[in-house]
């Protein structure tokens, strides 16, 4: 029984007596949580109001109840389904819990299942926003939302002039929170991050099928020795410009960049070498690979430990070629821009290498 904004016709001197602060207390009936989803196509809405916790589970639950009770009789021969959502939230991109309940709900209805999330901070582009939930604040506006029977008979009162129309239930289920969903879960996950912004559009596919091939595949890079690694990484989908731009930026950069390490070693010897140039230990990276490894992270393509993982070292002599090469870059006024593309496991680079399509592409040095 709180205050509600708008206004609603009663009788002259009865207005209804309500609180002012929408905070939970141990005396009202509980929470109401509600979660819609929208049918473009068909300009109708389906809306669940959860009574527990605002879960990744109970964002799923409620998809696949719309499936079970409208989608799938609207949509008899559909094998795919494509979701928009927000970027946070129950449903958000970072939410492990809902990828895996999503590879669930699609291994369950045979579909394959593609998310679009809006970018943060766009959540009002997204059509559920302003053709459903602003006609449902607009139908319930200055009516105290009392009670869950309230709130869903609100919702489901809910037209417009376009046809819009609105089923709503209330949801009694019970949706644990701290659920810990790991990296092996996620990477066992029949998923597929898609070219552009990979971290915000994916597809989960029924059944393991090419996922888990490429996952398997012998040719991925975690199989691969480091030079054929290496080679495999100078694809200009990743780096950003082509062969023979990447050639000519090494033998740019190549001489400065031995007078530096040179320099930096003489400076721990404290004096000349004693031992012949060569002699001694070998570098675990070449200088065309110090700077190809640059490149890619400075791409953004994923995170340092990623980028060790391709070049089979580990994390501080990436982060050592970088601190190396990026002023060196930006005196030859090289500038490496971020690329579109996210990847989280060397199989999901093999996977986009795989899957993608030559593109014309131009050089930033």
């Amino acid at each position: 029984p709180y205050k509600n904004g708008g206004r609603e016709w009663e009788p002259k001197g009865a207005p209804a007596q309500v609180k002012t602060h929408d905070f939970p207390d141990r005396q009202g009936p509980g929470k109401a949580i509600p979660y819609g989803i929208y049918d473009v196509a068909a300009n109708t809405g389906w809306v669940s109001v959860g009574t527990d916790h605002d879960t990744a589970a109970f964002a799923v639950a409620s998809i696949r109840r719309w499936w079970q009770a409208r989608g799938s009789h609207d949509y008899p021969q559909a094998a795919r389904l494509l979701i928009t959502a927000d970027a946070g939230g129950s449903n958000g991109y970072r939410t492990r819990a809902w990828k895996t309940e999503l590879a669930t709900l699609a291994a369950e209805t045979g579909l394959e299942i593609t998310v679009c999330h809006m970018p943060p901070g766009t959540s009002k582009w997204n059509k559920i926003e302003h053709r459903l939930f602003s006609h449902i604040s607009m139908n319930w506006r200055g009516r105290p939302l009392t009670s869950h029977d309230v709130i869903v008979n609100s919702i489901m009162a809910t037209t417009t002039h376009t046809g819009l129309r609105v089923h709503a239930e209330l949801d009694p289920g019970t949706y644990d929170t701290g659920i810990k969903v790991t990296d092996t879960d996620i990477d066992a996950l029949p998923m597929h991050r898609h070219r552009f912004h990979g971290d915000w559009n994916y597809t989960l596919h029924p059944q393991h099928g090419d996922t888990a091939g490429a996952a398997e595949d012998p040719r991925s890079a975690e199989g691969l020795p480091p030079q054929s690694r290496a080679s495999g990484l100078r694809n200009p989908e990743l780096t950003g410009m082509t062969e023979p731009a990447l050639d000519e930026l090494v033998d740019q950069l190549s001489q400065k960049l031995d007078e530096l390490r040179e320099h930096g070693r003489s400076q721990q010897r404290g004096g000349d070498r004693i031992r012949a140039r060569g002699a001694g230990a070998k570098d675990k990276l070449t200088t065309a690979d110090r700077v190809l490894a640059a490149v890619l992270y400075l791409r953004k393509l994923g995170t340092r430990d990623l980028i060790a993982q391709l070049f089979g070292v580990n994390g501080s002599t990436i982060t050592r070629a970088v601190h190396q090469i990026q002023p060196l870059l930006a005196d030859h006024g090289c500038t490496v821009r971020p690329s579109t593309a996210r990847f989280r496991t060397p199989a999901d680079v093999t996977a986009f290498l795989t899957n993608s399509n030559p593109t014309e592409i131009k050089s930033a040095c």
